[in-house]
C-alpha cells in the first residue's frame, strides 16, 4: 500500500524499507531512465524530490530558461589551473583571507555563547578568531577545542549560514 502523494514523511519511510535494486527501479519509474549509483538515501532524495516535482509541477517555463541562460554563460572549467612555476629558493607568501562572507561578523566582534554552563567568549580579529589568549584560524577549531568533537563552527557559535539561519548573541 501507498501512502498519500502530499504525506512526505510516510513516502520517505516507505522508500527506506526497499532496497538499493528496488529503488533503482522507483527512480527508473519516475525519472524515466536508470541510474548508476548505489546510493541509498541520496536515490530516496532525489526520488522523493521528483515526486513532488511531477506533483507539484516543478519550475516554471521562465525559471527554466533563466537557469538556461546562465549555464550558458558560465565560463567552465575543464581542468584544474596550472601551479605557478617557481625556481629554487623561491619563498612564496600570501596573506591568511578566511574568504568570509558579508553576513560574517566584522573584525573586533565578540561571540557569546553558553555551553554546558560554561561561558564561551570568542572576539573576531582580521585573520582569527581569538579564544582564551589564543588564536584560531577558525571557529570550528575554537568548536572542537570546546567540545572535544568535530563540530561546524558557525553552527556552534549559532551565525548565520549560507542558508540564512541565525542564532547566537553577538556584540559589535
Amino acid at each position: 500500500m501507498s501512502p498519500p502523494p502530499d504525506d512526505i514523511h510516510a513516502t520517505v519511510q516507505t522508500l527506506g524499507r526497499l532496497t538499493v535494486p528496488e529503488l533503482k527501479q522507483r527512480y527508473a519509474e519516475v525519472f524515466g531512465e536508470p541510474t548508476r549509483t548505489n546510493h541509498k538515501q541520496y536515490l530516496i532524495k532525489r526520488i522523493v524530490w521528483r515526486m513532488q516535482a511531477l506533483r507539484e509541477g516543478g519550475l516554471s517555463e521562465r525559471a527554466r530558461r533563466r537557469a538556461l541562460e546562465l549555464a550558458h554563460d558560465a565560463e567552465i572549467r575543464l581542468s584544474a589551473p596550472k601551479a605557478p612555476a617557481r625556481g629554487p629558493g623561491t619563498v612564496v607568501t600570501a596573506a591568511f583571507d578566511a574568504g568570509r562572507s558579508a553576513s560574517f561578523p566584522k573584525p573586533g566582534t565578540v561571540l557569546r555563547r553558553e555551553y554546558k554552563g560554561q561561558a564561551i567568549v570568542v572576539r573576531v580579529l582580521p585573520r582569527g578568531f581569538e579564544y582564551e589568549g589564543e588564536v584560531y584560524r577558525s571557529l570550528t577549531a575554537i568548536a572542537q577545542k570546546i567540545t572535544g568533537a568535530h563540530w561546524n563552527g558557525v553552527s556552534f557559535f549559532g551565525l548565520p549560514s549560507a542558508r540564512g539561519k541565525k542564532g547566537s548573541e553577538v556584540d559589535a
